[in-house]
């Protein structure tokens, strides 16, 4: 059994990330090379991967699901939901309530145009609406930082995918109600007790994950290495996940609640913890999104689902963007949230197919056909509009992200230092000085210039040292030896040097890999003529101001 899940992690990661890189050439976004390699290992094609493997594997699903909760919570700022929590609330609920109505009506009318009953029809509608509502918070969170968006578009979407299973848990709470109506003719005792529970539901998972982020928070405070900071983090974020499935919690929402609470309470220590454990998540995402590939068998679906599942798809895909666009408008938006917001948030995920599984026990005993239940109609509906979301949601983010032209606009030092070379932060306004000047030289160079150091020449103008402000201190007191006393006796070795051509990222960590501020620029490889000198506090100025220009 072990082995079998070993191997199976295995085969997911490996053909994840091959399909992820083939995707990437293709222009696609990586999420959905992953997806489509799930879905070929899965029962619909190969049968590599089984349902029952799938099942076994469900705790890591939920680690997986806690570990992408917490860094979606760690992408919202409470100084943006201040300033934008008009235009983000007004966005949320116009999109969500356009697909509800939209999906329902349309799906409960063709419902009815197949088994002409009123009761089934509306309940298949309310369903399919209230589902319809979810997005996926992981497929869509991943495509924006595949490409490095950033820009109030991106904060939209990532705060509305955050905030959307509420609304679509709080949808399904009053459309459950509502059926249950059909069943005890009591209209204010089931939609209550449905509202009660959703209430429940949602502050239960809040105020979870807002217990761990606090004892997170007092942790934070005594580890200084990011390192043990991160290991705490995995270890809360699992009791999260354990506290949730024991209170039947929903997991997202909880860690998305600590991760929020951690982003806000202490903003600059964490944001070393959620870069660091964004890329210890690469291959817990691929894993993730390999298997929800694969758990989308399509079974044998009667040819008339296919009617439905192609009016929720276009009825759904139609709500989000309408409701978005008047959401914003309404709002006043910006004119790029009205247009594109709505592009973004077309996947749909595990909330969606949780609230399928459960809506298929409820209907299980209503019949749509001799051979099919409203049960079974609902989970094949929901199983194969996500396969077909997950695979045009992640493109559609990418295209919401390329129009808005907020891609590629989250910049760090690392983008920035990784496509400059020596040349561009070499203090090419040299000062040299003669490895046979006396020491007392050498100290009016220091307090007439600026500069911290020199470069140190022979007879032959070729560099042979290097004369820092550290290399006279020793020497400082005693004025007398300043005469006698050479240049090349207190000089520093040249312990490297690099050329104009090089990479500055890996002469920079090279520098600091040796713990040496300064080296000098040759000409070249084998020359010993030196055209200036990097130092590691230019080197980050030039960065900064470059980081500063392109953010712009």
């Amino acid at each position: 059994m072990a082995n079998n899940v070993l191997v199976i992690l295995g085969i997911a990661v490996f053909c994840g990330m091959i399909g992820a890189l083939i995707f990437q050439r293709l222009k696609f976004p990586q999420v959905v090379g992953n997806i489509i390699i799930g879905l070929l290992l899965g029962e619909s094609v190969f049968g590599l991967i089984s349902q029952a493997d799938i099942a076994n594997l469900k705790t890591f699903n939920l680690f997986a699901l806690g570990i992408i909760g917490f860094l979606v919570g760690g992408e919202l700022k409470i100084e943006t939901f201040k300033k934008y929590a008009k235009q983000f609330i007004s966005i949320l609920f116009f999109e969500g309530m356009f697909c509800f109505f939209m999906v329902g009506i349309a799906t409960a009318l063709l419902v009815y145009a197949v088994c002409r009953q009123v009761i089934p029809s509306v309940a298949v509608g309310l369903v399919f609406g209230a589902i319809s509502s979810a997005t996926d918070p992981a497929s869509t969170i991943d495509v924006i930082w595949e490409y490095r968006a950033k820009g109030l578009m991106t904060t939209a979407i990532i705060a509305v995918v955050a905030l959307d299973d509420a609304l679509a848990m709080t949808l399904w709470g009053i459309s459950t109600g509502i059926l249950q109506i059909f069943g005890s003719g009591n209209v204010s005792d089931s939609i209550l007790h449905e509202l009660l529970m959703v209430v429940v539901h949602i502050a239960g998972s809040l105020i979870i994950g807002g217990i761990f982020a606090g004892i997170l928070t007092l942790f934070f405070k005594f580890l200084s290495q990011i390192e043990r900071a991160a290991a705490i983090s995995v270890g809360v974020i699992l009791l999260i996940i354990g506290c949730a499935v024991y209170f039947d919690l929903d997991v997202i929402l909880a860690s998305m609640t600590a991760g929020f609470v951690l982003a806000n309470v202490v903003p600059r220590r964490s944001e070393q913890l959620f870069k660091l454990l964004r890329s210890f998540s690469i291959p817990i995402y691929v894993m993730f999104f390999v298997l929800v590939g694969a758990r989308l068998s399509l079974g044998n679906m009667p040819i008339w689902l296919w009617g439905i599942v192609l009016l929720y798809v276009l009825f759904r895909s139609v709500g989000k963007v309408l409701g978005s666009y008047y959401g914003a408008k309404i709002a006043n938006s910006p004119v790029s949230v009205q247009k594109y917001l709505g592009l973004g948030i077309f996947a749909q995920g595990g909330v969606a197919i949780g609230l399928a599984i459960i809506a298929s026990e409820k209907l299980s005993g209503v019949r749509v056909s001799d051979t099919l239940s409203m049960g079974d109609m609902v989970v094949y509906v929901v199983t194969s509009t996500t396969l077909i979301l997950q695979i045009v949601g992640p493109a559609m983010v990418k295209l919401a992200l390329k129009r808005s032209g907020e891609a590629g606009r989250n910049i760090t030092e690392d983008d920035v230092i990784a496509n400059m070379h020596v040349m561009d932060a070499v203090d090419d306004k040299l000062i040299t000085i003669e490895q046979k000047a006396p020491v007392s030289k050498a100290v009016e160079y220091f307090t007439e210039n600026d500069a911290l150091f020199y470069p140190v020449l022979d007879k032959d103008k070729h560099i042979c040292g290097i004369l820092t402000f550290e290399s006279l201190k020793d020497i400082m007191g005693d004025r007398d030896s300043w005469e006698w006393l050479l240049v090349a006796d207190v000089m520093m070795p040249v312990v490297d040097s690099t050329t104009p051509n090089e990479s500055l990222k890996a002469v920079y960590d090279k520098m600091l890999q040796l713990k040496i501020d300064q080296m000098p620029v040759l000409d070249n490889a084998e020359s010993k003529k030196v055209l200036g000198m990097l130092d590691v506090r230019n080197i980050r100025q030039k960065v900064n101001a470059e980081l500063l220009r392109l953010s712009d």
